[in-house]
């Protein structure tokens, strides 16, 4: 197996074996290059248009960091097509595992064999065998997660690659001359995601990082991937706090009252943040046509949002709010600004919503004004960053459509970074219709992120696992939604769900009974219990047999493990049967949470 380059540049030949169109990797640009260095730490190549290519290494763990900086040290413009984060050859493996994902349903595991994939090579070795796939646009995380497994069924042996890139992406699997696979993947490129770039003698372009690890199991490869991340948590955040967001008790629609209301009921809960979700801005036609005002609706809040924050301190928790900042609403009197992105000299409009240019000093200083300084005068330790529909291919404003998206993108990443300069040690949240953006480089700007926008579904636990092979579970919140109809089950089931990650309380909790509350107070002191594990553990068994995520059936078992302690956390769904508990034998019994007794039932234990 070897780490290598692939490249395309404008007036290079394109590759053969029946590839162009599908693919740019094996191109001229690629085959040309001439190794002229090699260290553990860095690859130097030269091709014949005399430029420069860097592929440079660094461990991080068990995993190992790639970088590729391509330089035009020649006398004239460079234009690149295609250029790689990663690309590694001569692999052996009859197994490929990808991270399906959509809205509510992210994460779900899809392996296939090489020859479903049809990835055999020809019977002459002439002939390219490609899968692609990728995605296009602002939400990363959509249809697939930026993520590839490859597994040797015969030796046992994985090897897996995560992309820290939050805009256009692709992955490529090929194979040619022989039975070994080749993987190479980055930006989307100028066939799949209309990206190209120009560099003017002595300019250089670096490809987002990508990470690989080599390992005996999916749960392994995965863990050091997940390890690898580096996320910038706020110093407050750093013992797994509990959160409370009021949005599934208010629907969009929150004010002082019934923010005073929830207040009281948590007070003395051991809940750290209450975060007020949409709805505190405009006026009242609709939280999402409002986004881009900012401007606090007095109506709701008389006085505006210091006394809400003021009440939350006051109950002992850190007051936050939510802002989807990067867009605009039909409603926004700025809805027809010239600072909005444009496609073909057209505002890029998705449904109600257009999208800020963040390139733009004005839109930065505007954000500043409207976000921050709110932020800042009203107390707010906590902000939930959502973002709730994509640019799509790009916009206008550089050489290409992609290279504009990735700028724009780029230029988000600083206004996060800016938040944090300003604000030291909030909380931010990253949320994009749930998990649309949970890829590395996003969740490193941030404290926590939302797992996804199933509330109160039965897939959520399905969900949550499926997050621990590319998210630290340490950062992914899941709720878990109360009602006062809820019965035992149900309460079990939901707060559950919970101790795969974050937990987050919603619901309507001023109209809970006291045996319902006591059921949450147990849980949540089991959640305090269980954080460490959940935090620093390694999942060594994820067994899920549901095939429907609306409609699942059968039984999951999450197991974690961290210095000696065991987490299991088990669903039963519907037609399910009873979940085998051998992992009991033998074990210290510290605490345990739940009834596994019937369908949509949970129970959790930690062991000793």
């Amino acid at each position: 197996m070897e780490y290598y380059v692939e490249l395309k540049l404008r007036g290079d030949a394109h590759p053969d074996g029946f590839a162009n169109g599908m693919s740019l990797c094996r191109s001229q640009s690629s085959r040309s290059l001439e190794k002229v260095s090699e260290t553990d730490a860095e690859t130097v190549y030269k091709n014949p248009h005399n430029h420069t290519v860097v592929m440079n290494k660094t461990r991080i763990g068990d995993a190992v960091a790639l970088t590729t900086t391509f330089t035009n040290t020649s006398d004239g413009e460079a234009v690149l097509e295609m250029l790689s984060s990663f690309a590694v050859r001569g692999i052996k493996a009859d197994k490929i595992h990808r991270l399906q994902s959509f809205w509510s349903a992210e994460g779900k595991l899809r392996t296939e064999t090489v020859e479903e994939l049809h990835l055999e090579p020809s019977w002459n070795r002439c002939a390219t065998r490609i899968e692609k796939f990728g995605n296009i646009g602002s939400m990363p995380v959509r249809k697939y997660f930026p993520f590839i497994a490859l597994e040797d069924s015969e030796s046992g042996k994985f090897v897996a690659v995560q992309l820290y890139i939050p805009y256009s992406w692709q992955i490529e699997i090929f194979c040619k001359e022989d039975d070994s696979l080749s993987i190479a993947g980055g930006i989307a490129d100028r066939d799949f995601g209309h990206w190209f770039k120009r560099l003017a003698p002595g300019e250089s372009f670096t490809a987002p990082k990508a990470v690989i690890a080599e390992g005996d199991s999916l749960y392994d490869v995965c863990d050091k991937l997940v390890k690898a991340q580096s996320p910038k948590i706020a110093p407050v955040d750093e013992n797994m706090g509990i959160a409370f967001n009021e949005y599934c008790t208010t629907w969009g629609n929150p004010s002082f009252e019934n923010m005073k209301r929830i207040s009281d009921r948590l007070k003395g809960k051991g809940v750290q943040y209450l975060v007020m979700d949409s709805g505190w801005y405009g006026h009242g036609d609709g939280w999402w046509r409002s986004i881009g005002d900012w401007e606090v609706n007095e109506e709701k809040f008389p006085g505006g949002l210091k006394p809400t924050a003021d009440y939350i301190r006051s109950c002992g928790m850190i007051p936050g709010i939510w802002f989807e900042f990067e867009s605009v609403g039909t409603g926004s009197k700025y809805y027809e600004s010239e600072h909005l992105l444009k496609k073909d000299g057209c505002f890029i409009t998705v449904g109600e919503r257009r999208f800020w240019d963040m390139e733009d000093p004005w839109v930065i200083d505007y954000l500043t004004e409207r976000v921050i300084k709110l932020l800042k005068d009203n107390g707010f330790g906590y902000v939930k960053v959502d973002y709730n529909d994509t640019i799509g291919i790009g916009c206008d404003g550089a050489e290409s459509l992609g290279e504009g998206l990735r700028r724009r993108v780029e230029a988000t990443h600083r206004f996060f970074e800016k938040i944090r300069e300003e604000i030291p040690g909030i909380v931010i949240e990253n949320c994009s219709s749930g998990g649309h953006r949970s890829e590395p480089s996003m969740m490193e700007l941030c404290s926590q992120g939302s797992f996804s926008d199933a509330h109160e579904t039965a897939a959520i636990p399905i969900i949550a696992a499926n997050m621990h092979r590319v998210m630290l579970p340490s950062q992914s919140q899941i709720w878990a939604v109360m009602r006062p109809g809820d019965s035992s089950d149900r309460i079990h089931y939901s707060i559950c769900n919970t101790f795969l990650g974050r937990m987050c309380l919603s619901g309507d909790i001023y109209g809970l009974a006291d045996w319902q509350w006591a059921l949450i107070d147990e849980g949540m002191e089991f959640y305090r219990r269980a954080a460490d594990v959940i935090k620093h553990g390694r999942t060594v068994r994820i067994e899920s047999s549901p095939k429907s995520y609306n409609s699942p059936t059968g039984e999951q078992v999450v197991v974690r493990e961290y210095n000696g302690v065991t987490l299991v956390v088990a669903h039963r769904f519907a037609n399910s049967k009873p979940v085998d508990l051998s992992f009991l034998n033998g074990r210290k019994l510290l605490c345990e949470y739940g009834e596994l007794e019937r369908d949509f039932s949970a129970k959790a234990w930690l062991l000793g």
